[in-house]
């Protein structure tokens, strides 16, 4: 009895409150949705795993490894329907929009762009804003309802491209508060238009070793708003034919798989038809397995690991651990930790006889391959 007369004071209050909410807020109404009046909706994916429509996505990476040259890769994709890294086509093509604030597009973005085929008809830069008879540079802060209107007056836009991420942030890009307030109207666009919206941005100094997604550069809001975050890397050693390898890695994605990526390299070449005129290419290698975080310390390796073996004699252990069938990881790095191999030497030691490294189920270890 004592908890229903409980209750019933406190539906009196309840109702006492809400005829006093009705007339202090006259003509100001809270709308909210009941949960069994929305209906599920799949993930719509323009390349499966790694590009959303209408989510906000993060590719990083330290200077030099190509970060806008694989954005204008992906860009030319979306232009012409082409093909992902992985083979597969793209499940739409439209318009790009490019906001840059580093790059010439003249010299340097429509090079990279042609280089890689996109349908120049298809990309679109972000350049000024006109008002009244003065000319003043894009304000994300002030000028965010015009570019939702041009992006809707041009239509079909599909992905939107922010170079470096941290310009749309008017304050300071290393308070969490700021750059959420700064980065929200384009996360609001995205989902308005039903585009990708890829922001490229730095990994800051002395960040070695770290999870990639603590390694981006200001805030880790930056992180924390992406719904996928790519990493680009390039291997401080080059390899036994001269070559330095490069990896495209999926660093964190709260949409699907949130490891694995590809090799590349990028191509210097001078642009048909425009002599003198010379840029680079994504030239896509094979899929590569395995954690972002591993495949990034196994990429800042120099030649000798922490005890002093080379390379090579890492692979050679590593090659015979393999050689008699499959391993746990576990099993790999407690035995290479007693023959006095480190963990991140063996790591790279696995990318460069490119191990096949696959996760035994939700709860299972990873187990390693040497590839047929």
């Amino acid at each position: 009895m004592a908890d229903a007369h409980s209750m019933e004071r406190g539906e009196s209050f309840l109702d006492e409150l809400a005829e006093q909410c009705l007339a202090e807020h006259t003509g100001t109404d809270l709308r909210l949705i009941r949960a069994c009046d929305i209906t599920p909706e799949p993930i719509c994916w323009m390349w499966q795993g790694w590009l959303a429509a209408g989510k906000m996505h993060v590719l990083g990476g330290a200077p030099g490894t190509g970060k806008t040259t694989i954005a204008m890769g992906l860009a030319a994709t979306v232009s012409t329907g082409g093909r992902w890294p992985d083979g597969t086509r793209s499940s739409m093509v439209g318009n790009v929009v490019i906001w840059s604030g580093e790059d010439d597009p003249a010299d340097t973005l429509i090079p990279r762009l042609a280089m890689a085929d996109a349908n120049l008809q298809r990309i679109f830069f972000i350049d000024e804003i006109r008002q009244g008879g003065e000319r003043r540079s894009f304000d994300p802060a002030r000028d965010m309802e015009s570019l939702q209107c041009k992006l809707a007056e041009i239509g079909g836009v599909r992905l939107l491209i922010v170079d470096p991420i941290v310009s749309a942030v008017a304050g300071d890009s290393h308070k969490n508060a700021e750059v959420r307030r700064g980065l929200q109207p384009l996360v609001d666009l995205a989902a308005k238009m039903r585009c990708a919206l890829l922001g490229i941005t730095h990994f800051s100094k002395g960040t070695g070793g770290r999870d990639p997604v603590e390694r981006l550069t200001g805030s880790l809001a930056f992180g924390a708003l992406a719904r996928i975050v790519l990493v680009a890397a390039k291997h401080q050693q080059q390899g036994d034919e001269g070559r330095t390898g490069r990896l495209f890695c999926r660093a964190k994605s709260n949409l699907g798989p949130d490891d694995g990526g590809f090799e590349y390299d990028l191509i210097q070449a001078e642009l048909d038809g425009h002599p003198g005129v010379f840029s680079s290419v994504v030239q896509w290698g094979p899929r590569i397995e395995g954690a972002a975080r591993e495949l990034l310390a196994a990429a800042d390796q120099t030649g000798e690991d922490d005890e002093g073996n080379t390379l090579a004699d890492t692979r050679r252990f590593l090659a015979d651990l393999l050689s008699d069938g499959p391993r746990r990881a576990g099993e790999i790095f407690r035995g290479a930790e007693q023959a006095g191999y480190s963990k991140r030497s063996i790591q790279r030691a696995a990318n460069q006889l490119k191990v096949d490294r696959k996760k035994m189920g939700m709860s299972g270890g990873w187990m390693w391959t040497l590839p047929s």
